[in-house]
């Protein structure tokens, strides 16, 4: 895919974002909005996956470890074809396969369960470590929210990824400086996160989350980096492409009502419009 054709892409992935979390009236639209360009470029360019056989043997693994933002991950894998599209509106709802956090056994394309922060880089350590001990060629990439890594278990799992120099393995930070409570420096300082991640001995690459030249060169430098793991730390807008969520903290955990819905889906028909003629 041409940046294009991903641009486009992830605005389908953002309206899926907006159009579950309303219909479901609950939901964290800000965090899945903002990591929506990260996530159109790992399912639609960079893993090894294949919708038609999601258990494949050799397929890439991703660990959703912010797994609250659920909405961002089943947009991705519907618009991908794991499930249709038009199952989006079920989120949350008794008897629908897409719950709240995402859940292994019963969601297509869903390589682990999560929710519980800091526990989803965790498992994927250990998917990673599987990897090199078996010698299998497969690839394990995990996504972090800039809140969640205030959790001790982060470290843990980067001190024993650093450690074992799982170079199979690619931590993203989705880096949009809020989080449930306000901004992270007021509430727990992660900063500075790349050199946090120097520490641990990772191959540390900043870039804008939403540019997908500076993805693409971010995901080719880690698969080239040998060694150690890689770090990618995304400067993302929370809430991006919708006008009266971006930059909000209040809509970390909040669903639209039917005329915000109708709004955020103007913005995001607007932001098509502008793609299309280009």
């Amino acid at each position: 895919m041409d940046n294009l054709e991903l641009q486009k892409t992830a605005n389908e992935v953002r309206k899926g974002i907006v159009t579950g979390v309303h219909a479901a009236k609950a939901g964290h639209p800000g965090g899945s909005l903002s990591c929506a360009d990260i996530m159109t470029y790992l399912y639609f360019e960079e893993m090894n996956i294949d919708p038609k056989n999601p258990k494949k043997d050799d397929r890439d693994r991703f660990v959703l470890s912010k797994g609250h933002v659920a909405p961002a991950l089943y947009a991705t894998l519907a618009n991908r074809g794991y499930f249709p599209v038009e199952e989006l509106t079920t989120l949350r709802k008794l008897g629908s396969h897409l719950q709240g956090h995402p859940c292994m056994q019963h969601t297509p394309g869903v390589d682990m369960s999560s929710g519980s922060l800091g526990q989803g880089i965790s498992v994927a350590t250990g998917m990673a470590l599987s990897g090199k001990m078996y010698n299998d060629d497969f690839r394990v990439y995990t996504l972090l929210g800039d809140g969640e890594i205030a959790e001790g278990q982060v470290w843990e799992a980067a001190m024993f990824a650093g450690f074992k120099k799982l170079d199979n393995f690619v931590v993203i930070v989705d880096n949009n400086g809020l989080q449930i409570d306000g901004r992270i420096e007021d509430v727990c300082d992660s900063n500075p996160i790349p050199d946090k991640f120097k520490a641990f001995n990772f191959h540390v690459i900043e870039i804008d989350g939403h540019d997908f030249d500076q993805i693409r060169a971010a995901f080719k430098e880690a698969r080239e980096t040998k060694g150690m793991p890689t770090a990618i730390i995304a400067k993302t807008t929370k809430g991006k492409g919708v006008s009266f969520m971006e930059g909000q903290a209040g809509w970390h955990g909040k669903a639209p009502n039917d005329e915000q819905y109708a709004q955020a889906m103007e913005d995001l028909e607007k932001v098509g419009e502008a793609l299309c003629q280009k």
